[in-house]
């Protein structure tokens, strides 16, 4: 995509939010209750709600949020590249980075990443 501007909305924000869903419910086993996608610059962000599994709840209301905070990061490091390919392909920019966070109250996780250089090739 050498010269083309970074998408900046409609099908590439779509297709953003369904990529991100479909890698949520690939590896827990259930997609989020909602998916946001946002860019802005450099920089794309993903809101998903509803994350938690059955077994998160329950660690979470057993006093246990920090476990399910350490478990999804570890998962988040274990697949940083299948993620990172997704946005690489929807938006035709390498991804420099990407950070993922998830909060328990309210319910949510953001990701971002952050885009690199455009290819000269």
């Amino acid at each position: 995509m050498v010269g083309k501007e970074t998408p900046k909305g409609g099908q590439a924000l779509v297709e953003l939010s369904n990529a991100m869903v479909a890698l949520h419910r690939e590896h827990f086993g259930r997609g989020p209750g909602a998916a946001k996608s946002f860019v802005a610059d450099e920089m794309v962000i993903c809101l998903l709600s509803d994350i938690y599994t059955a077994v998160e709840r329950t660690l979470i209301r057993a006093g246990q949020t920090e476990h399910v905070r350490q478990t999804r990061a570890l998962h988040q490091e274990a697949l940083k590249d299948e993620y990172k390919a997704s946005v690489e392909q929807i938006m035709g920019r390498p991804v420099a980075a990407f950070l993922s966070v998830v909060h328990v109250d309210p319910d949510v996780a953001i990701d971002v990443f952050l885009l690199g250089e455009r290819s000269e090739s």
